[in-house]
């Protein structure tokens, strides 16, 4: 069950055996606050007012890119307030700087605005990246050439890792270009039409994250380890990115 912001809440942490082995649960008390005592944990001022879920709920990671410059940047952005009637904004729950140094933003139990339509089942887990900074929707700059750093990605394997192990119903990963599919007007010009979402886009390294996680792609359906994904739970959102 969910407790306040400030109280307990019940995580299931599962011990990891190999995968002939069966896996055993232990419960375990937790305070809604950090994931890892390893990862620092940066709460944007608005994380109170985010709607609370267990982390029983959590089935899907999404991965996104920040398209901004830096990780500084990237903050002011998800301090911004784009809901109104709940006084939040859109964010992932984590962040991965381009050095491998992670934050988490949000905690597991509460549902942040990352992804529309998929926002309450989902974690979202930011990349720092330019994209296509700073002329997103101009058709004219939709190149997509920049990698992601050896470091940054080897970062987001053992995250990966370290919430499949913790969370016992997460067994799929997607892109949020996936998911949001949607093409919109350029803002250079409205009679061309281009996607609203690129992220994590072309230059991420798919097939070497999926080699090392046991999660299954939503993109292809196979799973690429000890999860077996024959169905896929769509929740209703009131909130969306």
């Amino acid at each position: 069950m969910t407790g306040s912001a400030a109280g307990p809440v019940i995580v299931t942490e599962y011990n990891v055996y190999p995968a002939s082995a069966h896996r055993r649960k232990s419960t375990v008390i937790a305070s809604m606050k950090p994931f890892s005592s390893t990862i620092p944990f940066q709460p944007l001022s608005y994380v109170d007012r985010l709607e609370e879920r267990t982390v029983e709920s959590v089935e899907m990671v999404v991965m996104h890119a920040t398209e901004l410059p830096d990780l500084a940047m990237a903050r002011e952005f998800g301090e911004e307030i784009h809901h109104a009637e709940s006084r939040t904004g859109n964010s992932g729950h984590f962040y991965i700087d381009r050095d491998g140094s992670v934050e988490q933003w949000v905690p597991l139990e509460r549902v942040a605005h990352h992804v529309r339509g998929h926002n309450a089942d989902s974690i979202g887990i930011e990349l720092v990246h330019r994209g296509r900074w700073p002329d997103w929707f101009d058709s004219g700059h939709q190149d997509w050439n920049d990698p992601y750093p050896d470091e940054q990605i080897t970062a987001l394997i053992g995250l990966l890792q370290k919430l499949e192990s913790t969370l016992p119903n997460l067994g799929r990963i997607a892109g949020h270009d996936e998911l949001d599919t949607d093409m919109i007007p350029a803002s250079n010009d409205p009679a061309v039409m281009i996607h609203r979402k690129l992220d994590p886009g072309p230059t991420f390294p798919w097939p070497t994250v999926m080699q090392a996680i046991p999660l299954a792609r939503l993109a292809t359906g196979k799973a690429s380890g000890k999860k077996d994904l024959t169905t896929e739970t769509q929740r209703s959102q009131r909130s969306q990115r």
